[in-house]
């Protein structure tokens, strides 16, 4: 079948919307007619990696429903409600970057990472899919499929942050607010939140941020030693640039010698920019902290209903979180106000 889709034909250029080929689906595969899809920072990476293949359809967040289900998928039927998302239900080992075959533009193939959501139609293997209620088949649902698990995860299952800890967050984007606004949920006594924009920092206290700091202005390690009293327990970096990916190891808690004289934990949750960074091992050695990555750290059947539970509490404000929406065809605007800053939260395609 034919669906409407933003693809890349170069690394240098815009995105364009045509229509793309969709096979029927064999084996697990599903196909998804799309509600909405989040637009991932993540995306613009990809958009410029000379690397990748082209044609290239981009996008791994979504909600939608069920409209045609493989032979031998069981997990779904047709209607069901499904949130999209690149973190596979099955537990993996080592990393694990599938692709889909079949899908073409023009007769030519086109390259897929795990899952594609920036169409109006998809196809999938079915482990990429979680059902949810329909009553959760909101737009602002599909964001759950990537910036919902991917801050809340990190402080949810990667930290284990406790009650009476504390927290500092670099990058109030749609990651970032959501490792707040879960560090908040956990009840995390100090949460600190470090971006350059002064209105996204403002925005940040509406999921709980305690204090902030606008980095341009203040020297953000000395302001978070002093918030803190020497340093957080765990300190999340959710924009992946070389300073924010040094700064945290920096402002967690120092430790010493003995079994359990740790000190704190440095997240890096934010998709590197650069593959160097210079850090100081002593505060490895001398102060036993902990630098570790986060890459989609979730379980996806049982914290996606989780998290749109806390959102019908009111506990956790996803529909606050997705501040602006496109259509499909305004796919190249959104993304260059994502590019350059313009927007808070996260941004959503309504098709």
């Amino acid at each position: 079948m034919k669906s409407i889709a933003a693809i890349q034909l170069d690394p240098k250029s815009n995105l364009i919307v045509d229509e793309i080929e969709i096979p029927d689906p064999i084996k697990k595969q599903v196909q998804v007619k799309l509600i909405s899809s989040g637009i991932c920072h993540s995306q613009l990476h990809h958009m410029h990696d000379p690397q990748l293949t082209r044609p290239l359809s981009l996008g791994h967040e979504a909600v939608g429903i069920v409209t045609k289900v493989g032979p031998d998928s069981k997990y779904v039927k047709e209607g069901d409600h499904v949130i999209v998302t690149w973190v596979s239900r099955i537990p993996k080992t080592g990393r694990y970057v599938p692709t889909i075959e079949g899908i073409t533009y023009k007769e030519k193939p086109v390259y897929v990472r795990m899952v594609f959501t920036w169409a109006e139609t998809i196809i999938c293997e079915d482990e990429f899919l979680v059902k949810i209620d329909p009553k959760d088949s909101s737009p602002e649902s599909s964001i759950v499929g990537c910036a919902v698990l991917t801050g809340a995860g990190a402080v949810k299952n990667t930290a284990k942050v406790k009650e009476g800890d504390t927290v500092t967050v670099f990058g109030a984007g749609g990651v970032g607010l959501s490792a707040i606004a879960m560090a908040s949920i956990l009840k995390a006594s100090k949460i600190i939140v470090v971006d350059l924009d002064n209105e996204k920092l403002e925005f940040s206290k509406k999921f709980g941020a305690t204090h902030i700091v606008n980095a341009k202005e203040n020297n953000a390690v000395e302001e978070i030693l002093d918030i803190s009293n020497g340093g957080v327990d765990y300190a999340f970096d959710a924009i992946g640039v070389k300073i924010t990916m040094e700064q945290i190891l920096s402002v967690t808690k120092g430790g010493g010698s003995g079994a359990d004289n740790h000190g704190g934990m440095s997240v890096l949750i934010g998709m590197p920019a650069v593959n160097k960074i210079d850090i100081n091992p002593e505060l490895f050695m001398y102060h036993q902290k902990i630098y570790r990555g986060s890459l989609g750290s979730t379980y996806p059947e049982k914290d996606f209903p989780y998290f749109l539970d806390l959102y019908r509490q009111g506990k956790f404000p996803i529909d606050k979180l997705v501040t602006t929406s496109f259509k499909l065809n305004q796919i190249n605007d959104a993304c260059n106000k994502l590019d350059s800053g313009q927007i808070a939260g996260r941004a959503i395609i309504k098709y």
